[in-house]
């Protein structure tokens, strides 16, 4: 299986549109009304906002493709685009997505390696990311790489309020 992955440019607006919508769709729409995730979609991945993410520096969008194929996503955060300040040196992984038809052939680790290579990359001590507490698989998958539920914080989607864990790695 040939991988690369690659880093977006805003020339890739659409592309990161689509799959930004589709892997999100695939992961939760299962446990959310209709009316929240189309609300939600709608406000995190239109073009206005995708752009904003892709214009600040502080901010990395990483493509994932297997056999040329757009497979997932990745996106890093640190400084003031972080969502939360974790902690003084950390990094944020704010987004991990794989398409559906590509699980469990090891690409949300491969991208995960990744985050992992930025943040050493960036001389951080730490590795955060925010896990929505119902993604019980996204949770065990987490803490095998060694994360620790640290705290949590409310995520809305639509009107819905949500528990997200705060999930961390020391790299030190």
């Amino acid at each position: 299986m040939d991988i690369q992955i690659r880093k977006c440019t805003l020339d890739d607006l659409p592309l990161l549109q689509t799959i930004a919508t589709e892997t999100y769709n695939e992961t939760y729409s299962h446990l959310n009304t209709p009316e929240n995730m189309n609300d939600y979609l709608e406000n995190a991945f239109n073009s206005t906002q995708l752009k904003k993410e892709l214009s600040n520096e502080s901010s990395t969008f990483l493509f994932l493709y297997t056999n040329e194929v757009l497979a997932g996503y990745l996106k890093v955060n640190e400084g003031e685009a972080q969502t939360f300040e974790v902690g003084e040196n950390a990094l944020e992984i704010e987004r991990i997505y794989v398409k559906e038809k590509f699980h469990d052939r090891g690409l949300g680790k491969t991208l995960l390696k990744k985050g992992f290579e930025i943040a050493k990359e960036k001389d951080k001590s730490e590795l955060w990311l925010g896990v929505w507490q119902k993604n019980t698989n996204a949770v065990a998958f987490h803490k095998s790489m060694g994360f620790e539920v640290k705290g949590e914080y409310s995520f809305f989607i639509g009107d819905e309020e949500e528990t997200n864990y705060i999930m961390v790695k020391s790299l030190k």
